[in-house]
Parts: C-alpha cells; sequence; structure tokens
C-alpha cells in the first residue's frame, strides 16, 4: 500500500512539474527532443510555462531633432542635431504563460557620442514587458512591448575646452531630464539547447511625455543569449 501511495504522489508531482522536452536515455543523459514548450496533454492547458533571463548588448542608428544653444552673451550657437551610432547593455526577465505569452520586465542603458568634441548622452530606461511568442521548432519569433520610465543625461561641448580646471562659459550645456518609455519591439530567438537560445532584437525607444528635442529617436538592435528553465 505504501509503495502504491508512493508511486501515486510521484505521478502527481511530475503531473504538476513536467519537464518540457526532456527525455533520458539508458545511460541517464539528458536528450532534448523539443526546443519549446512540452506538447503532451498533460501540460497543454498549463499556464505556466517556466522562465526566461538573459543579457543583451546593442548598437543601431539614432538622431534627434534640430537643437539651437544659446551663449551667456545671448547668441544663438546652433542648429545641432545628437547623431550616431549608440552602445549599450541591459537584460530582461520573463515568465512563460500558456504557449504564446510572456511577461516579465527589463533595463537598459545606452551611450551615444556625436559632435566633433565628444559630447556624450546616456539614456537609460526600463520597465513591465508583455510580448507574444510563436514557438516553431528551433526558432521562436516575437513581438512585444515595454512601458515604464527613464532619464536622459545630455552634455554637449560646443567648443573644446582651453584648459582642464578652467571653466569656459558658454562651451558646454548639461542637461537631465526625465520621461515615461514606452519601447515597442520584435525579434527572434534561436534555440542552441532546449535551454540557451541566441536573441536578436529590434526596438525603438519613445519618450511620451516630455519630449525634448535632444532626444534621440531611431531602431537599436540587440543581439544576446536567453537562459529557459
Amino acid at each position: 500500500m505504501r509503495k502504491l501511495l508512493i508511486t501515486i504522489l510521484l505521478a502527481l508531482v511530475a503531473m504538476a512539474f513536467p519537464v518540457s522536452g526532456i527525455a533520458r536515455t539508458s545511460t541517464g543523459l539528458k536528450q532534448s527532443k523539443d526546443y519549446g514548450p512540452d506538447s503532451t496533454i498533460v501540460s497543454k492547458y498549463k499556464v505556466f510555462r517556466g522562465c526566461s533571463g538573459g543579457m543583451m548588448v546593442h548598437t543601431g542608428w539614432l538622431t534627434s531633432s534640430d537643437v539651437n544653444f544659446a551663449s551667456p552673451s545671448g547668441a544663438v550657437v546652433g542648429p545641432m542635431r545628437m547623431s550616431g551610432m549608440p552602445y549599450g547593455i541591459g537584460g530582461a526577465a520573463k515568465v512563460h504563460l500558456w504557449n504564446w505569452l510572456r511577461v516579465g520586465s527589463e533595463g537598459f542603458v545606452s551611450h551615444l557620442n556625436y559632435g566633433k568634441n565628444n559630447s556624450n548622452e546616456s539614456i537609460g530606461w526600463g520597465g513591465l514587458l508583455v510580448d507574444f511568442i510563436y514557438p516553431a521548432g528551433r526558432w521562436f519569433p516575437f513581438a512585444g512591448v515595454t512601458i515604464g520610465g527613464g532619464a536622459v543625461k545630455n552634455a554637449t561641448v560646443l567648443d573644446a575646452t582651453t584648459s582642464d580646471f578652467i571653466l569656459d562659459d558658454g562651451t558646454t550645456s548639461y542637461r537631465k531630464y526625465a520621461f515615461m518609455a514606452v519601447c515597442p519591439y520584435l525579434g527572434f530567438e534561436f534555440a542552441l539547447t532546449s535551454e540557451v537560445h541566441i536573441v536578436l532584437r529590434a526596438d525603438c525607444l519613445l519618450d511620451v511625455t516630455s519630449r525634448q528635442p535632444d532626444f534621440p529617436l531611431g531602431p537599436r538592435i540587440y543581439f544576446g543569449f536567453m537562459f529557459w528553465r
């Protein structure tokens, strides 16, 4: 009787926590049969399908509107645009629901050097995300959106400084502000194994509140790895 109860208990545990796409050979080694969610009848209607997380680096092309600067004497300097190829890093963590939905959060930081005097603009943002995914063998195309907030730091150097420790009037502008971020994205993951995926993604970060003229817009391209559990 005790053996029967133990067998039933183990069967219930296995049904509640199925291992997706993994089988064991006679040698005890794991062998991947499926790179997507388990397609068995037991797990077909499960809501929670696991989780994933990872890191990505990015680049792209960004440009702002024309920005004019005023010197202490009142003279207008410009117009000038914040344009170039950004670079940055960040990560995401997602919970998988059913066979097609993921929710979670992400955060990134992006740097843009521009102008002949090595001006720099840094943007950090993060928020909650939701995306839809379509498992197709090793390929996992997805599309979604992140909603959250961020901050911008922009140091514009209009003329080269003459000395390290002497203040030059009218040569540098420094701005700092916060914004509400909406970031639609799309991309795909490719499964190297059932637990390690390569991810390639493109997005466009939008400032939907402050709408500052020096906020650069454009596509960012991401590459990284996601680890599935």
